[in-house]
């Protein structure tokens, strides 16, 4: 019999407890914008942690727009959606077991779209053969698989290359900052409509970049991505 192998479990730390009880409170609305929490030495005797903890943990929330501290007045809850950041949407999902909602998936598709097209219009010109081969394995790899979530984790790759190869040296950090969400679309994008679909997606857009055509190139990313927007591939969850 083969040998089995699992991984590590780990349990979360009293930090990471604290921080989701408290932005559990703030997404399902039992904290509003703008209350103020109680001090730190009541949050420690009331959710029976050490101080350290609660000022660990309340700083996290300050640094994803959750909370705001303002001395010698307090902590209080901050309007996420306009202090968040790409952490805020990690925990967000997390709060919706994994999930998005309409709202976001919709901003992010629409993001991708101005991201993979500035990439391949910088990249199309001075893509070398190296490059194209690189693009070329992500795709093989994509072909060979059945796996949701590994065809999500290829495709995130090949995208995440094409920042890199377009000399922009923002595009690939920002695409990375995004990594989460943009592979839990793509696993969804495949249990929907199949891993083939999603390679067929992705080859189709190689073959373009291979042509060195930037026009077509940006054409069938807008429309491929306009599918799962409000076409005939949506990837909402209801």
């Amino acid at each position: 019999m083969a040998e089995m192998e699992f991984g590590k479990l780990c349990a979360p730390t009293l930090k990471e407890l604290f921080v989701k009880e408290m932005e559990g409170s703030i997404l399902s609305g039992r904290l509003s914008v703008g209350a103020k929490l109680p001090t730190e030495r009541e949050l420690s005797d009331m959710m029976q942690v050490s101080r350290a903890v609660v000022n660990a943990g309340l700083a996290e929330m300050e640094r994803k727009g959750f909370l705001t501290v303002k001395p010698r007045s307090g902590t209080f809850v901050a309007d996420y959606r306009r202090n968040g950041t790409v952490e805020t949407l990690v925990s967000i999902m997390s709060y919706n077991g994994g999930m998005l909602g309409r709202a976001e998936i919709k901003s992010i598709l629409e993001f991708r779209m101005v991201l993979d097209t500035l990439a391949v219009r910088l990249l199309i010109p001075r893509i070398d053969h190296a490059g194209l081969m690189t693009l070329s394995d992500c795709v093989l790899s994509l072909k060979e698989t059945d796996s949701p979530s590994k065809a999500a984790e290829i495709a995130f790759n090949f995208h995440h290359e094409l920042g890199i190869l377009s000399g922009n040296t923002l595009l690939p950090l920002i695409f990375y900052s995004f990594k989460y969400p943009i592979i839990n679309l793509w696993e969804r994008y495949c249990l929907l409509y199949g891993v083939d679909s999603l390679f067929r997606n992705t080859e189709g857009l190689f073959e373009r970049i291979k042509d060195r055509d930037v026009d077509k190139s940006v054409n069938y990313i807008t429309a491929t991505l306009n599918e799962s927007i409000e076409g005939c591939r949506k990837i909402y969850y209801e």
